[in-house]
């Protein structure tokens, strides 16, 4: 296990200035700025109406929209890689996110915009894909490169039938643009609240079950061995998994690479137990997007890059990387 000499306490203590840090600067940051000691002020009505509508009701929902997504998707990505045994495993990869987009889209496509409805459907759509995954991986003994490949090519799919109903249904196909390409400009708390939810109680979960899951990933015969149901409890994990990357996507579109890039981060400095590894992927995930969307905001002022092509740019080589590091295994 390799923390460099750090104790948890420390990387936890970390993690959480850099949260509040990057929270601070979102708040203050974008084409109207504010100071630190304005904050509070602004809430109160003392700084002006408009500053106060602009905290209100874009800067708090965006940030904490952005704190959440990268959370939940972080988190998701360090279980499924536990659970698949393959450490380039994360749902933008797999097809988890673009199975949470279908759901979503379907459900655009029935009029429904927002509320449980949208992020149960997401839920549904990325559960699917996790199982599909799963099952082929099981079912053909495939290598772990060939689970990558197979996920990969459900992405294409998965993606291809979005498009499809997007073009039969020309309503969402202005939404559905802003949707894939990802970002929280548009995101208030009437529609981030349920899937907040779901995400609180998603990580609530899994943050109680870091033992057994310890031992679902060192392999079958040795979770059998301590007695562990290693059936039921990797189906646990995966609904889990599918559930953070459900609600996350149900707000902020199709962002990639997030499960991908924070475990690993994340590995180096925490090893592979889980009750150090979930807790320091959920802070450093948050501010790691957090710290995204405000690089598009601030980049190209008064204009703003919508955050997932950013995040597309960052992502793609560090996984092409890791693609050769890990040759699709563990390495």
């Amino acid at each position: 296990m390799r923390n460099k000499g750090r104790t948890p306490g420390m990387l936890l203590g970390g993690g959480i200035l850099a949260v509040l840090l990057v929270t601070v600067l979102s708040l203050c940051l974008g084409n109207v700025h504010f100071t630190p000691g304005e904050l509070f002020g602004i809430l109160q009505g003392s700084e002006g109406n408009v500053n106060r509508s602009i905290l209100l009701y874009a800067r708090l929902p965006r940030t904490f929209a952005s704190l959440l997504a990268g959370a939940a998707l972080a988190v998701s990505g360090a279980v499924l890689q536990n659970v698949l045994a393959n450490r380039l495993a994360s749902p933008g990869v797999i097809g988890v996110n673009a199975g949470a987009g279908l759901g979503v889209t379907l459900c655009g496509a029935g009029g429904i915009l927002s509320g449980y409805a949208v992020s149960l459907s997401a839920f549904a759509g990325s559960l699917v894909s996790i199982f599909l995954i799963f099952l082929f991986s099981r079912r053909m003994n495939a290598s772990k490169t060939t689970v990558i490949l197979s996920g990969v090519a459900l992405n294409s799919i998965l993606n291809a039938i979005c498009e499809s109903v997007t073009v039969l249904d020309t309503d969402l196909a202005m939404l559905s643009i802003d949707f894939r390409v990802g970002g929280f400009s548009a995101v208030s708390f009437t529609r981030l609240f349920p899937a907040a939810v779901l995400i609180s109680l998603a990580l609530s979960g899994l943050f109680s079950l870091c033992n057994e899951l310890d031992i679902v990933t060192l392999g079958d015969e040795t979770a059998q061995g301590v007695g562990l149901a290693v059936g039921r409890y990797r189906m646990i994990f995966l609904v889990l998994a599918a559930l953070l990357a459900g609600a996350a996507v149900s707000f902020s579109g199709l962002l990639g690479f997030v499960g991908l890039i924070v475990p690993h981060f994340v590995r180096r400095f925490t090893g592979n137990e889980s009750g150090r590894l979930l807790p320091l992927c959920a802070l450093s995930g948050a501010a790691f997007v957090t710290f995204c969307d405000l690089a598009a905001r601030l980049l190209f002022l008064p204009y703003e890059l919508p955050v997932g092509i950013l995040m597309s740019v960052v992502g793609g080589p560090v996984f092409l990387v890791l693609l050769v590091r890990y040759r699709g295994g563990l390495g």
